[in-house]
């Protein structure tokens, strides 16, 4: 004999974190390719790129004390970019330092000694605007922490984790970048120009001529901006949403449900009907179990005519019936449908078992409808599913069963009960040991003693005119057929009476494919509103995962806006100025401009996951402004009084560091976004926000910053 795992999640955890580790190791590579590239500097580049393995051990340290494991959810928003940012900023400031120190050491090699002031002094200059950037990237994360539930629980491990990575790289750039940088960096004053300077030189090149024209048109660009602010808006209110992206598991769970009172026998002979069906019409289809019933388990009752089939798939790249996870459900359905009296509801194990056990409904979403009658409730149930069967992107319904099960229902007559001189209770008793039985003795064994208890046979039960055929006793001594004192007959009675909230409930299921949770159930919720009329005080709510969405956006309705003012504290305590505090903060509603037209682009929803993405990108977003700004600042110190000059000579003089940070923090997350691997789906939103996101960012930084400074500042200038 041998014992075999029909279902085995190691399987799957396995492919996740393949997929981890390969979106991981493709941003890693990425990310070096673009600093060595852009720094000209194989010797920066790797002194950048060598903070990322010593923060994510001193992240992965911090994990071990917190208890954090490493999963989907903790290691899967990670980007190397984002680790690097403060590093890039210091070593390219250090290497520009170096540059136009040429001169000063006329083609020498520096000392050591002149290595470390000149770091020290370039370091320095650039501290300040590099620390409180991943200051601010680090602490966006913390509201994440205030999050509860399901979402709680999936996205405080990666908040917790993030944190502690960039928390390693802000330490290791404030201490050891600065020694590595003045160990390793090349000490010779000359310098040959390379790929990267002719690279840099030819952006310089495009950019001036857009930085000299945008600034001539500041009020419009601004306006422009404003406009195309409030069209995202708009965009963003028709995305639609949903609580979290839909996990490929690999298999397939099917919830099968039949007539109240199906026989077990019935029931075994069905599934068995429908496991031959999925086995022999789809290759796809590696092994079917089935479990009916569990009522015998009083955390998952199920009565004998529910049943749940796990059905292991074989890998998706091997599917020929189907392309996608649910074409391949409807046709299984479609093929199951030719058993009278089932239905069948197709799901994965692990997305049925997580709406199980957060809402105690197995669909992706549930129409609850509350109130007394049961007739009522089921009239109304079957009325709502009528109603919602033909909305896009909605599954069959499925009605929970409340009534029809066949019940044999006897009815005293108490008149001639009374006549007979027969109780209540007499009568009573002869119905339980018929049915339940009665002890008349026992049987010993040895040292053993067993009741023995006498009842009617299994067959008799069901038989009405062996019922009727039972005697009762009389006074005298004497017996009287059943038959001749009470009705007897087979009833519909309540097959379960469920309630929620101290009141009955009843509830209409369904999950969603092929569209997103939420615009489905506004549609439904229209649908409702004008033709669904239920009896006087009868009411219906929304559970599952609607629910679970519902309840997260109004915790992050708490989250985001907190993150937002975190954000707007620390600029002010960089800038020590509202006024450019403020222009450094309109990164933040332009950067969502790109989160937004990214996730309409590629047609995904908004989701906690992309929720999570907006809320890094505003943490990224300001990081450029805030240097840009600082940049602005020092030349004013030093006496540039000229703002338009001092806008393009800061421009042109952090082009570099600001196209490096937008492109090591968006490119390190494109593996995520274009990954197909399992695991991918959550990972997916995130990392297209904070590309798209980026992408508008750096050119607010680039374009739109400068001729908001230029337009207030020159104001300013002159009302003083």
């Amino acid at each position: 004999m041998a014992i075999e795992p029909f279902i085995d999640r190691t399987q799957l955890v396995d492919r996740v974190t393949g997929t981890i580790t390969r979106n991981l190791i493709e941003g890693g590579l990425i990310v070096v390719f673009i600093l060595v590239l852009f720094l000209g500097n194989y010797r920066a580049g790797l002194v950048v790129a060598s903070v990322i393995p010593l923060s994510m051990l001193f992240a992965f340290g911090m994990m071990k004390l917190f208890g954090v494991s490493g999963n989907l959810m903790s290691l899967g928003a990670i980007d190397f970019g984002l680790i690097v940012d403060g590093a890039v900023i210091i070593v390219e400031a250090v290497c520009h330092h170096i540059g136009i120190s040429r001169d000063k050491y006329r083609g020498a090699s520096l000392t050591q000694a002149q290595m470390d002031d000149e770091v020290y002094l370039s370091a320095s200059k650039i501290r300040k605007s590099a620390a409180f950037g991943e200051i601010i990237i680090m602490t966006v994360y913390l509201p994440l922490l205030t999050l509860a539930g399901i979402e709680g629980k999936m996205f405080r491990p990666m908040a917790m984790t993030i944190f502690f990575a960039i928390l390693g790289a802000f330490i290791l750039s404030l201490t050891y970048v600065p020694m590595a940088s003045a160990l390793f960096l090349s000490k010779e004053s000359t310098h040959k120009r390379n790929l990267s300077d002719r690279l840099i030189e030819k952006l310089r090149g495009w950019y001036l001529p857009v930085i000299t024209k945008s600034l001539n048109w500041s009020k419009t660009l601004i306006a422009s901006m404003v406009v195309l602010f409030a069209i995202s808006l708009l965009v963003f209110n028709r995305l639609g949403g949903e609580f979290i992206p839909s996990l490929e598991e690999g298999d397939f769970a099917a919830e099968i449900s039949m007539a109240q009172g199906t026989s077990l026998s019935q029931m075994v002979e069905s599934t068995m009907q429908a496991e031959k069906i999925l086995k022999a019409q789809f290759p796809e289809v590696k092994q079917a179990v089935t479990r009916i019933g569990s009522s015998e388990i009083p955390t998952d009752p199920m009565p004998v005519e529910r049943a749940d089939m796990l059905i292991s798939l074989i890998p998706k790249a091997q599917w020929t019936s189907a392309k996608t996870k649910d074409e391949l459900m409807e046709k299984m359905e479609e093929a199951l449908s030719v058993i009278p009296g089932m239905e069948v509801e197709m799901t994965q194990p692990i997305q049925m078992r997580n709406n199980d056990l957060i809402t105690g409904i197995k669909q992706d979403v549930a129409i609850k409808i509350y109130g007394n009658d049961l007739d009522a409730l089921e009239s109304s149930a079957k009325k709502v599913a009528s109603l919602i069967k033909d909305v896009d992107g909605v599954s069959e319904p499925f009605v929970e069963k409340v009534q029809g099960l066949p019940q044999i229902q006897v009815k005293y007559d108490r008149d001639r009960l009374a006549k007979y001189g027969i109780s209540i209770a007499t009568a009573n008793r002869v119905l339980e040991a018929a049915f339940a039985g009665r002890r008349t003795g026992y049987v010993f064994e040895e040292d053993r003693r067993f009741d023995m208890v006498v009842r009617m046979d299994n067959d008799l039960r069901n038989d009405l005119a062996a019922l009727e055929g039972l005697y009762l006793p009389l006074p005298d001594g004497g017996t009287l057929p059943l038959r001749q004192v009470a009705e007897i007959s087979f009833e519909d009675a309540p097959a379960q009476i469920t309630h929620e909230d101290g009141l009955r409930r009843i509830y209409v299921g369904f999950n969603v494919r092929g569209r997103d949770v939420q615009s489905t159930v506004e549609e439904i919720q229209g649908i409702l509103d004008k033709e669904l009329k239920l009896p006087a005080g009868y009411y219906y709510t929304y559970g599952g995962q609607f629910q679970n969405l519902q309840e997260a956006t109004g915790r992050l309705m708490l989250a985001v806006p907190l993150a937002l003012l975190v954000i707007l504290c620390l600029l002010y305590a960089t800038l020590k100025n509202v006024r450019e505090t403020l222009f450094v903060f309109s990164a933040i509603p332009l950067s969502a401009i790109g989160g937004v037209w990214a996730l309409w682009l590629r047609d995904m929803p908004f989701s906690i996951s992309a929720c999570v993405g907006f809320i890094a990108l505003f943490g990224v977003a300001v990081l450029n402004g805030i240097v840009l700004i600082g940049q602005f600042n020092t030349f004013e110190k030093e006496g540039m009084t000229d703002v338009r000059k001092r806008i393009v000579e800061g421009c042109m003089l952090r082009l570099r560091p600001v196209i490096m940070t937008a492109l090591v923090a968006s490119l390190g997350f494109m593996p995520m976004a274009l990954s197909t691997g399992d695991g991918a789906e959550v990972q997916r939103p995130l990392a297209t926000v904070v590309i798209g996101g980026l992408l508008t960012a750096t050119i607010l930084t680039l374009i739109v910053l400068p001729s908001i400074y230029k337009t207030f500042t020159r104001e300013n200038r002159k009302e003083a």
